[in-house]
């Protein structure tokens, strides 16, 4: 077992170390998942909760929010 783990894990670290393109590539792709969880986070998504929510009753407003939205949401009945 410890020898199968070992010799994937050479398999990775030799194939990460001889790659050119690829380092490029994957450089990419950590500057841009950057930029859509530390940057555009702070713009698009504000923290609606903290600034509705008083006193940090968060909990009973998710929870009625949940509810009133359940109740008005409710699926017409046979009769209509």
């Amino acid at each position: 077992m410890k020898n199968t783990v070992f010799s994937i894990w050479r398999f990775y670290v030799d194939g990460f170390r001889s790659m050119t393109l690829g380092r490029t590539l994957w450089f990419i792709i950590l500057v841009k998942l950057f930029i859509m969880f530390a940057i555009l986070r702070v713009f698009f998504f504000p923290n609606f909760l903290s600034s509705v929510a008083t006193d940090g009753d968060k909990e009973g407003y998710v929870s009625n929010e949940l509810i009133e939205r359940a109740v008005g949401d409710s699926p017409p009945s046979i009769s209509d």
